[in-house]
């Protein structure tokens, strides 16, 4: 193989990688920012009934979500070190256009599969106007980076420079949204998020708040997630025993669970024996 016909297929490798860690990006971009920190919506929000639309496994999912993507950001780093000593020396100017295509990609792929042919999840699941925010999202995130990435690969791989600044940029913000999801800027409303495990039953967790001051104020139709109040450090941790597989400010910073709010247009449910509003 000649050195030029080297050289193309080592660009097209690079930019192999490139789609495959902005794809990835623009996932981890997604679940961050829309699933933790603004809590807009679950991969599988429009799910309301059967297993699927309880909420722990709508978490679960999630999570798996977001195990995809850590495998494809791990093949395009792969496909990099493996270009490592290569001769001639691999350039690296096709990796950024073809990661602001791979970024933008996502965006779109989610929008047209995800919003509109199976409806699993809008934006905003709250929103009177979702499908304003389906388009502002696709036009935002989706083709302005991928036509970014499109126009540098046009020039030939666009300046480095500025790929460095851009790529710079957005692992700024991934940080600082991760940073945000784990210690969440305003502080604990007084709730304790607990979370059954599948083969635990509610009466256990009832059981175990009787006689205490705690005031049950919202549980999933399944039964599974609760939201409690009034609960002492002692007797959320104690939960555990009863079933619990997550008990929210126990063993880490609160996290997501955090952002909760009760809205107080609902009554409460008391383990007392008289209820009293929340």
């Amino acid at each position: 193989m000649d050195i030029s016909s080297a050289a193309d297929a080592s660009d097209r490798r690079v930019r192999r990688a490139g789609y495959l860690l902005g794809f990835a990006m623009g996932g981890f971009f997604d679940g961050i920012l829309l699933h933790q920190i603004l809590q807009w919506h679950h991969l599988l929000s429009a799910i309301q009934t059967g297993i699927l639309g309880d909420l722990r496994v709508q978490v679960a999912v999630d999570g798996l979500f977001h195990a995809l993507m850590y495998v494809l950001a791990a093949a395009g780093l792969g496909v990099l070190f493996r270009l490592r000593g290569s001769s001639p020396a691999v350039s690296l100017r096709p990796l950024w256009p073809a990661f602001w295509m791979g970024f933008g990609a996502w965006h779109i792929v989610d929008a047209v599969f995800s919003h509109w042919v199976t409806g699993i999840h809008r934006i905003r699941m709250d929103s009177d106007m979702p499908l304003f925010w389906d388009v502002a999202w696709l036009g935002v995130f989706g083709l302005v980076p991928f036509f970014f990435g499109w126009r540098g690969r046009s020039k030939g791989g666009g300046s480095m420079g500025s790929g460095h600044v851009a790529i710079g940029l957005l692992i700024v913000v991934l940080g600082g949204a991760a940073a945000a999801n784990l210690f969440p800027l305003r502080g604990d409303n007084g709730t304790t998020i607990v979370a059954l495990r599948t083969d635990a039953s509610a009466a256990g967790l009832l059981q175990a708040l009787d006689g205490t001051e705690a005031r049950i104020v919202w549980t999933d139709r399944a039964g599974g997630v609760w939201v409690v109040r009034n609960l002492s450090f002692r007797q959320s941790f104690a939960l555990y025993g009863s079933g619990a597989l997550y008990v929210s400010g126990t063993t880490a910073p609160a996290g997501c669970s955090v952002w909760l709010q009760t809205t107080g247009q609902r009554p409460a449910f008391s383990t007392q024996r008289q209820a009293a509003p929340i």
